[in-house]
């Protein structure tokens, strides 16, 4: 059980420190619930962030009941879900979200807030023991482009207000990837990870070691730093058949953490 948990994790029971790989589910978007859940299986991943395609933000509580059942049938980690927008300054809205997470078991909501909702996040925060990690979206997010401009804003809230940063989005923006993952140190609560071709172009991602991304110097700051957190694939190309690219992304992956054991 311990070396398939090296395999498809990176953490294992013996040694908590080491950061964990997994898979946004948004990945596998154009596919239902069950076969998103068959092709992780078949990718031998097991940690997963869960998009509303395949937990939709409406369910009842017995649809949540019945989809987590479904996930840990198939013996699927839930490390969070997202991306989960918080765009209405609205306490009943923040909270029909934080209820949705709670009652999923999840125990991260990657988000994408304003500058209004985002502290006003903070109490819901508390209440549920649920950590948020905010998603920077690059020169076209108006409200946090950068993981600078989210430590900004999270660095005088609660603990587990924290960042989701995404390598290709922080790329183009200009900014140092490497350094940014250092400066948010304990606030950085999950990562969202991918290849680009040209770091200015948003449609350039390619399978993870085909690009220009740092991805090794990435590994080693998160190794460095004790990272404990998910590093999940976010594949948003071949939408249609991503599997193939997906596949050879995670032996990427797996290949790094391999290397940085010796």
């Amino acid at each position: 059980m311990l070396a398939a948990s090296r395999t498809q994790f990176g953490a294992t029971a013996d040694d908590p420190r080491e950061f964990k790989l997994g898979v946004a589910s948004y990945s596998l978007r154009k596919f239902s619930r069950s076969q998103a859940i068959a092709m992780l299986k078949q990718m031998n991943v097991r940690l997963v962030n869960i998009k509303d395609f395949h937990l939709a933000l409406t369910s009842t509580p017995d649809e949540i009941k019945a989809a987590r059942k479904e996930f840990d049938d198939a013996g699927l980690i839930l490390e969070g879900c997202g991306n989960v927008s918080f765009q209405t300054n609205d306490d009943a809205d923040i909270r029909s979200k934080f209820e949705y997470a709670k009652m999923a078991g999840f125990p991260i909501i990657v988000c994408a807030p304003t500058h209004e909702t985002l502290p006003r996040m903070e109490k819901f925060v508390k209440e549920y023991n649920i950590k948020i990690a905010v998603h920077n979206h690059g020169p076209e997010d108006k409200h946090f482009p950068t993981p600078q401009s989210v430590l900004e804003v999270v660095k005088n809230l609660d603990p587990r207000c924290g960042l989701c940063i995404d390598i290709g989005h922080t790329a183009r923006t200009g900014v140092d990837i490497i350094e940014s993952i250092r400066q948010a140190g304990p606030r950085l609560h999950s990562m969202h990870v991918k290849d680009l071709a040209n770091t200015t172009a948003r449609d350039s991602q390619c399978d993870m070691g085909d690009g220009v991304l740092p991805l090794v110097g990435i590994f080693k700051q998160l190794h460095k730093m004790n990272y404990t957190g998910g590093v999940m694939l976010e594949y948003e190309i071949h939408e249609n058949d991503p599997m193939m690219g997906m596949q050879k992304s995670l032996a990427y992956e797996r290949g790094l953490l391999a290397g940085l054991k010796g």
